[in-house]
Formats: C-alpha cells, structure tokens, sequence
C-alpha cells in the first residue's frame, strides 16, 4: 500500500469508530473490534505491527482486570448488602443524608477499584434504599455516577483514564497522591458544593425517621476478613511497592490481589471461580485491546506526527494556554467519546507537540516525570483532570453512566439522555473549572 494511503485509511478507521460509538449505532466493543480489523486486512498493520500497538495497553488491561476480579470477588461476602443497611441507617429518612451517605461510601471504594464495577455493586442498593424511602431514585443513582467518575482522580488507580496518562510518563503511585489527588478531592468538594440546587428536590425531601434499620447479616465473616485483608495489601503496595528492594507496579499489584481472592473463593467455597471470571467486565477489557490497536495504527502511519506538529502550530511553545485549553477541550470531547479512547489517542500526541514545539526532547519524555520539564508534565496533569470529569456531563461520556442507565430501566424508570445533561453539564462545568483553577494555580 502506498504510503498516503495508509495515514488516510488509519484516521478514517479511527473516526469512523468513535462517531459509531459516540451516536450509540454500534457497540463500543464491536465498532472496535471491526476498526482493528479493517486496518489488519487493508495491509495498514501487519499482524505483528497489530501485536505490537498492543504492547502499550498490556498494563492497563492487567490494573482493570485484577480489580474487577477482588471487586466481584467480594460480592457473596455480604460486604456490599452491609454497607446499603450502614448507608440506610445513616439516611434516617433525610435526602440530604442519602447523598452524603453516597460519597462517604463511594468514594473511597472507587479510588481504588473499578469505577463502572462499583456502579454495578452500589446502585441497586440505592434503588432499593429510595424504594423504601418513596423517593425517585434516579438522581441518586446519577449522583452516585457522578461520585464514581470523579473519584477516579483520587489516586493513580482509580480510573483507566489517569492510569493510561499517568502510565505513559511513569508517574507513581505516591508521586500521583502528592500532585494530583488534591485536585481530585476538590472536584468532589465541589460537586457538594452544587448538591443542594442540581440535587435541590433530593436534598430537601424528608419523611418521619423510623429508627434504626437491622443491618444484613454477613453469612461469612472470616472469608470477608480475608478477602478485606489481601484487598488492604494491595492498597498498601500500590503505595509502597514500587520503592522495595524489588519494585512491584501496580498492575502487577492487581494481579496478585485477584489471584489471592481467587483462591480463597476457591478454598472456602465462596463462589464458583468460573462464576467470577464469567462475571469480569470483559467487553471493557477488549474494547482497550482494540483502541490501543487503533491508535497504534495511527502513530506508525505518522497520523500522530502531523497532528502533533499541527498542534505546536496553533499553541507554538505557549505551554500554559495549552494546558488549560488542553483540560477543557478533553472534558468536552470526553462528554461525548468514551475517555479511555480519547486519552490512548492523545497522549502521543501531546507527547509529539512537546517535542515539536520544543518544550522537551524525546529522551526526556522517555525518562518520565522525574526528568522531563514541570511545564510538559502539566499538559498531561490537564489531560488527566479533563478525561476523567468530562465524562460526567452526557449519557454517554463514561461507562459507569451507561451502567447506570441499564440499572435503572430494569428497576422501571429509564433515565433519558436530557434528563442526565440537566444534572451533569453543571456539575462538569463546575468541576472542569475547579480543576483548571487546581491546575493553573499548582503547576503553573
């Protein structure tokens, strides 16, 4: 194939599949899937190139699958059941309550384990709490939406998106505490700053308290102490294991976790391991093998190349407006292209515009966030804040929205595309701007 062909071939794959995915007319997974192999039998990827692209993407695949594993792992344990009769108890018939309950609990449960999956364990729960409460469950269900994505932003871990970015320049695990989890936890101050007038029919409903609720029982409570312990070593050696004798990254981290509660499922009897694996989000999982594919393809073509140079055009080495520019137009594009497509695609790209404009070189980008300039590194701060909170704001900006929106139609109230834009453009606007004002003041 000559080679104009092939770049041309490569962004039309790729733009193809993202407006496929963006207006909801092919699965996420299958308009990928058919991406990918458009691109092999075309000649632009041979199937080692193809292999290759993937290469990238093999730690974030194995980060995402050990948690959803210790995640559904903990399901039969009773943990989840406790926490909604803890979060009843709490409510005391107060709307107020019930949204405050959801972060508490939420929140630092989704700064370590899958986002969607946690969607999945948390939101029927929350139907059935407003069930008894006589109270639409809708908006806390999107808040708890809401609550997920954003707490992504509290550690390196929480969200494929600040994975990917902080990935790509070796940023750690404690490294990502220090610079960027203070953002993240004033996106979610904010987001209660807003409750009361997004929220304002949740945060006022009251009925008479009934007294204290029976919690559930938890059938196994040494199997749960167990499956609790080994998920308390990884949060430990997410912090720490990169600094010991033998460093441990925390996909590795993951993967040793989720084999260990495999095992005592196994031993114990907890649940079928076929049960669990079945149960994984494996249609998420591919969809990463395959965008990394496509993106792959994009940067061996010199896609990347030219619109990095593009960009060095517009912004030249002006690297604070590019920055915040950067983190809105990410938030925007991520409201409507599912984030980890838009950051597998645009951190080579930053990276090619650094270059290009002169900012770094190659080596120092190579050397990671301890070598390259503070200012470069910036571009990938904003990326990572823009990602993970624009998805807040559509139907469509993030799994864990369309999770929720299934949870809800089979629970009988559907949640419509306005009525999600109604809630989530002002709370992203209102995070997108506490996140440029984080990034602008800290970094710049």
């Amino acid at each position: 194939m000559s080679l104009p062909l092939a770049p041309a071939i490569a962004l039309a794959v790729f733009a193809a599949v993202i407006l496929a995915i963006a207006s909801n007319r092919m699965h996420m997974t299958v308009a990928a899937s058919l991406g990918a192999v458009i691109l092999l039998m075309t000649g632009v990827l041979s199937a080692q190139q193809t292999s290759e692209t993937i290469n990238p993407g093999e730690d974030t695949i194995a980060l995402f699958f050990g948690g959803m594993v210790v995640a559904r792992t903990l399901i039969p344990t009773g943990l989840f059941d406790y926490l909604g009769g803890i979060a009843l108890r709490l409510v005391r018939g107060e709307g107020r309550r019930l949204l405050i309950a959801i972060i508490a609990i939420a929140a630092p449960i989704c700064a370590v384990l899958p986002n969607a999956t946690v969607v999945i364990l948390l939101a029927p729960l929350i139907v059935r709490l407003c069930q008894r409460m006589e109270l639409d469950f809708v908006p806390p269900v999107m808040f708890l939406v809401f609550v997920a994505n954003s707490s992504g932003l509290l550690t390196l871990v929480g969200d494929p998106a600040t994975f990917i970015v902080g990935n790509s320049i070796g940023l750690s695990f404690t490294e990502y505490l220090h610079l960027l989890s203070p953002g993240g936890l004033l996106a979610l101050l904010g987001l209660v700053a807003v409750l009361p007038l997004t929220f304002r029919s949740i945060w006022r409903f009251r009925i008479p308290d009934t007294g204290p609720a029976a919690l559930p029982r938890i059938e196994r409570p040494l199997v749960m102490a167990a499956c609790l312990a080994v998920l308390g070593v990884m949060i430990a050696l997410f912090v720490v294991g990169e600094s010991l004798p033998n460093p441990i990254a925390p996909p590795a981290v993951a993967i040793v976790g989720s084999t260990l509660v495999l095992l005592i499922a196994y031993w114990t009897g907890l649940d079928d391991v076929g049960e669990i694996l079945r149960d994984v989000d494996w249609e998420s999982l591919l969809f990463f093998v395959f965008i990394f594919v496509l993106v792959g393809a994009l940067e061996k073509t010199g896609v990347i190349e030219a619109l990095g140079s593009a960009m060095g055009t517009v912004f030249g080495a002006h690297v604070t407006i590019a920055s915040i520019l950067l983190l809105f137009a990410i938030g925007f594009l991520s409201s409507v292209i599912p984030n980890i497509a838009l950051v597998v695609a645009m951190v080579p790209l930053v990276k090619e515009f650094a270059v290009g404009a002169g900012l770094t070189s190659e080596a120092a980008l190579e050397g990671g966030y301890g070598v390259m300039p503070a200012s470069v590194a910036c571009l990938f701060f904003a990326m990572c804040f823009g990602a993970t909170l624009g998805g807040n704001a559509t139907l469509l900006g993030a799994s864990s929205n369309i999770v929720a929106t299934g949870i809800c139609a089979r629970a009988g109230s559907p949640i419509s595309f306005i009525r999600f834009l109604r809630y989530g453009v002002p709370v992203t606007v209102a995070q997108l701007l506490i996140a440029a004002a984080y990034v602008w003041l800290r970094f710049m």
